[in-house]
């Protein structure tokens, strides 16, 4: 099977199990819904059901395709920039420093600019592991990488810890406490125009520079020879990344290891080739993301994070990967 084919397929199976998830998210919760109970709702339909549809389930659900495709197209652009599959935001500390920032903006400024400061935040952690890995001589192994990522995140931890020393009991530690645990239970219908704002302008960027993206993995020299503004470009792409990355960290704290599984996924339906790697990646992360907060959901008792079941499957993918020495082949 050729490449364009087996791409194809791929896109539209990623696309059909993406919808799939997407409705199984509007109909399962604490309070299911019935797909008639939907449709009354959407034609204007008035009651319990329809007040759960709409404040509800319909916002969490389109957040969860949001921050899933974010966090997919975030960690192709990372694993596509460092040429290394183990690359991506909260790897690389990216999502502790979000958390870090947000965690400043609740304890000294009253929560006023709490994505801006994620944002600085996760880009001053991404530029700290790039300074680590490049001091430790392996900018592109995936030790190193591994490695600034732990020491950067373990930094940022200790400070998130101190303010919460800091923080009022009542208010602050528990909006400190929602990062953490990467959960989309607080999301509501006025929590999607940031996220969708940030995520927005992060695929704007990313599409304006999709034919510059891809030289970018040929390495500095050939990539300058072709034309690319190597340095600006990939910092221009890197911050795309973050700014999604953030966003979503933003609204419902640090869903882990999501920008890892996607784009791994995305490789072994592509059989390692690069070509569509990004749409096929953002595709498979709305459709594990929306299925992670269904489990979330449907844990006995109460709602577990979000956050733990991706975590489930991106710890043995990232020791799967470390076996198998997967940052080697570049690709």
């Amino acid at each position: 099977m050729n490449h364009t084919k087996r791409l194809f397929l791929s896109l539209c199976a990623a696309a059909a199990c993406l919808l799939a998830a997407f409705g199984i998210s509007l109909l399962v919760g604490r309070y299911p819904l019935a797909p008639h109970e939907i449709l009354a709702a959407l034609r204007g339909g008035e009651g319990m059901a329809a007040q759960v549809f709409w404040r509800l389930r319909l916002p969490r659900s389109m957040a969860c395709l949001l921050a899933g495709a974010a966090m997919g197209l975030s960690g192709a652009v990372y694993q596509l920039v460092f040429a290394n599959p183990l690359a991506a935001p909260d790897v690389m500390g990216v999502s502790g420093g979000a958390t870090l920032g947000a965690a400043l903006s609740i304890v000294f400024l009253g929560g006023r600019g709490e994505g801006l400061c994620a944002f600085l935040a996760g880009m001053a952690a991404l530029g700290a592991a790039l300074l680590l890995t490049r001091a430790g001589g392996r900018a592109r192994g995936t030790a190193g990488i591994v490695l600034s990522g732990v020491l950067v995140s373990a930094l940022v931890k200790t400070g998130v810890m101190l303010l919460k020393t800091l923080a009022d009991a009542e208010g602050e530690l528990a909006a400190i406490e929602f990062f953490t645990m990467g959960s989309f239970a607080g999301i509501t219908a006025a929590s999607l125009p940031p996220l969708a704002a940030g995520v927005g302008l992060g695929a704007l960027a990313l599409l304006l520079l999709r034919r510059q993206l891809p030289l970018l993995t040929l390495g500095d020299e050939e990539a300058a020879a072709l034309g690319v503004r190597v340095g600006p470009v990939r910092a221009c792409v890197l911050a795309a990344a973050t700014l999604m990355a953030c966003a979503v960290s933003a609204q419902a704290g640090v869903i882990a290891f999501s920008a890892l599984i996607a784009p791994h996924g995305a490789r072994l339906l592509l059989g390692g080739r690069l070509r569509g790697l990004a749409p096929l990646s953002a595709l498979l992360g709305g459709a594990l993301m929306l299925a992670a907060d269904v489990l979330a959901r449907l844990a006995p008792g109460a709602e577990l994070p979000t956050s733990v079941f991706t975590t489930l499957l991106g710890v043995p993918m990232i020791v799967s990967l470390m076996r198998r020495g997967g940052a080697r082949d570049g690709g």
